[in-house]
């Protein structure tokens, strides 16, 4: 994903792969073992390199999808890429890239576009496609912190199909404990749902959001012109731009 990105004195470290889950027949998330890895923000990225034997290398970003912290006594992190058709990384992080194979990565990166358990406002969460990946840290975190603040996901993906961690959030979200989750189809909705299909629009951010009242904490990710129509939707409103923060990608922005 396009960000930006302060480095300082991060360096490259080499990780193993741990395990493999296959979310969506082009989506996998990659567990990773990260030796002296420090934790992380819900919301933070890591860079990941790929060189090849002849010295050409290729670099990415992608975001952490799992919850911060150290995980276990090995610490261990959780990337989920998006197989793009013309890629020059994700075919091989998802396709080729097999347990026990070492990857280059530095990390954790970004202080802006991240959410601290300890914040007591509501969160209103806004994802199109594979823009859920860092929202699902947040909510991960909030979970493992057992913390109990009112969390609202509106998430727009083309079909029932394309959506990640579909499973997982349906449990958390009949755990009782704040968190309510809502579907945009843009394509094709559910069999037999008689649910609606289209785009993000003011209506489903009055039904499935909070009042601009309540000042909740906003992150919204996804595709450029998914966040900037979001953002519009958020401020038309009357949410404070100041409280929206907006993660974007696209055909330039670094992830593929």
């Amino acid at each position: 994903m396009a960000r930006a990105a302060v480095l300082g004195r991060l360096s490259w470290r080499v990780a193993g792969l741990a395990a493999v889950r296959d979310e969506t027949p082009t989506a996998r998330t990659l567990v990773l073992a990260v030796p002296g890895w420090p934790g992380h923000l819900p919301g933070q990225h890591v860079d990941v390199r790929l060189t090849a034997a002849d010295g050409y290398s290729a670099q990415r970003s992608y975001s952490i999808a799992s919850a911060g912290g150290r995980n276990g006594p090995e610490p261990s992190l959780e990337l989920t890429v998006q197989r793009l058709a013309d890629g020059e990384v994700s075919p091989y992080l998802t396709q080729v890239l097999s347990v026990g194979d070492p990857l280059e990565l530095r990390g954790p990166i970004g202080g802006w576009f991240v959410w601290e358990p300890a914040d007591d406002q509501p969160v209103l969460l806004v994802a199109g496609g594979s823009g859920i990946v860092p929202l699902m840290a947040m909510i991960r975190a909030r979970a493992a912190a057992g913390r109990r603040q009112p969390f609202r996901l509106i998430y727009s993906v083309r079909d029932p199909g394309t959506a990640l961690y579909a499973a997982e959030l349906a449990e958390q979200e009949k755990a009782g404990d704040g968190l309510t989750v809502s579907y945009i189809y843009t394509r094709a909705a559910p069999a037999g749902s008689g649910l609606p299909t289209g785009r993000i629009s003011g209506r489903v951010i009055a039904a499935a959001g909070f009042p601009a009242a309540r000042a909740p904490a906003v992150f919204v990710c996804g595709p450029t012109g998914f966040v900037e129509a979001a953002a519009d939707l958020l401020i038309d409103a009357g949410h404070d731009p100041r409280a929206i923060k907006t993660e974007r990608f696209g055909p330039s922005g670094g992830q593929s």
